[in-house]
């Protein structure tokens, strides 16, 4: 899979999970140092929210508009993953006054897992995953241009469809 970054073409590592297939389970650690797994949701929706980087302007945007919006959506989950470094995300999260579910993937294994990462850059590509209680992923979508939004919109509307 091929997207973009400012115009510029970049592969993407790995094959993406689909709508209809089984969510590809994680565990990575959160700010608190624990460790979280996929499975520690089943039972309740979840929106993963996929950034390459919290320290840029678009990263800092989705990752601040889902958690306004989907922590609205009572009985879902949300959850925020980069490649960055905890300590990055708690600074940003610190700076930006934002207290949520971060998880750090500087292991890469979600982003392994998911098809996600980007060796060019060394970022994970920008995506939005939507769970069901039962595991399935009932939404995805992989921004083709990284630089840009992804669609919250239709995210949310399929989130709030699942409570």
């Amino acid at each position: 899979m091929k997207v973009t970054k400012k115009g510029e073409e970049l592969e993407v590592a790995g094959i993406q999970p689909k709508i209809g297939d089984s969510a590809p389970s994680f565990s990575l650690p959160n700010l608190s140092d624990e460790v979280v797994h996929l499975s520690d949701f089943v039972g309740k929706p979840v929106l993963l929210s996929v950034v390459p980087d919290i320290d840029t302007r678009i990263c800092s945007i989705q990752t601040k508009r889902f958690n306004q919006e989907a922590g609205k959506v009572s009985g879902a989950k949300l959850i925020t993953i980069s490649n960055n470094t905890k300590e990055e995300q708690a600074k940003w999260c610190a700076a930006e006054g934002v207290d949520m579910e971060m998880l750090h993937d500087a292991d890469l294994t979600f982003g392994q897992a998911y098809g996600l990462f980007i060796p060019e850059i060394g970022h994970l590509a920008r995506a939005i995953f939507v769970i069901d209680k039962d595991g399935k992923i009932v939404y995805e979508e992989i921004v083709s241009e990284i630089s840009h939004e992804p669609d919250y919109k239709m995210a949310l509307e399929k989130l709030t469809s699942l409570v």
